[in-house]
């Protein structure tokens, strides 16, 4: 299958997407695709460019690479948060501009890693932006985890306790004992913009941060993190949430409901693309 023809096979959705939401219908989305970030952001921001990061690995669908990495931080108390990298000024084309990123297991961590989607805008994701880094369980969050709806009120912090049956947790989707999923929101509190945020507990992570410099950085107990923005057409994909995955061999891995686009957790990978500036 060739990659920019990447539906699984099961859809007749392929033609469909690409002949009419690939041409004119892409253009009217707004920040829900990137080809509308192109005409609506002004070059002359700050930052963009080639930008390389840490992501799960898309392996199906029409999305173009996996969704990056958000490094996790779990507190006394058992509070899960989400890494925001360390501000400072720099000189870049003749201004100071506020950039944030560390380094983390060998690699650059930056905010750069998640312009895209328009997410650039948000409000959270300046670099200075004065905002809580606390993973906080979504109102809503969709698909509503069962078990996380039970423990949780919109806006709870996430905390390490209710994950401890990970190693076992099953739901109505895939297999159990693959980890335990849940929605929450990060960097969002009083801003127009909510960042969705994915965050999963498995012992497959345990696996990962024990061979890989970089998981062993950003990940916490066994505790992994992305920027839940499926990098095809933007929407919520979920891992083990949708049943209708299972029609498309997805329902052990997350899966993206709008156009059938499929990510591994457990592989990760480094990967580029072009970022755009943040607007002035």
């Amino acid at each position: 299958m060739a990659d920019d023809d990447k539906y699984p096979s099961q859809t007749g959705r392929r033609r469909f997407v690409k002949g009419v939401v690939g041409a004119g219908a892409l253009a009217g989305v707004g920040t829900g695709a990137a080809a509308a970030l192109g005409s609506a952001t002004n070059r002359s921001g700050s930052g963009g460019g080639i930008t390389t990061f840490k992501g799960i690995a898309n392996t199906d669908g029409p999305a173009p690479r996996g969704m990056p990495i958000i490094p996790v931080d779990i507190a006394d108390d058992g509070t899960i948060s989400g890494v925001w990298p360390e501000v400072k000024e720099v000189e870049e084309g003749g201004q100071t501009i506020e950039v944030a990123q560390m380094e983390m297991g060998g690699v650059t961590y930056s905010t750069e890693w998640f312009q895209y989607c328009g997410v650039q805008t948000y409000a959270g994701i300046e670099p200075g932006a004065d905002q809580d880094n606390t993973f906080k369980a979504s109102g809503s969050p969709p698909p509503a985890y069962e078990w996380q709806t039970e423990v949780y009120e919109g806006g709870d912090p996430l905390n390490i306790e209710d994950f401890s049956d990970y190693e076992s947790y099953a739901n109505s989707v895939g297999a159990g004992g693959l980890g335990k999923p849940a929605m929450a929101t990060w960097r969002s509190d009083g801003t127009e913009n909510t960042i969705p945020v994915q965050v999963l507990r498995a012992p497959q992570v345990e696996e990962l941060a024990a061979n890989d410099p970089f998981m062993e950085a950003a990940t916490s107990q066994g505790v992994m993190a992305w920027l839940d923005k499926c990098t095809h057409f933007c929407c919520v994909p979920a891992y083990k949430g949708y049943a209708q995955s299972a029609n498309f061999g997805a329902e052990n891995y997350v899966y993206c409901q709008c156009h059938q686009s499929v990510y591994d957790p457990f592989e990760i990978v480094e990967k580029s693309f072009v970022a755009l500036p943040r607007p002035e």
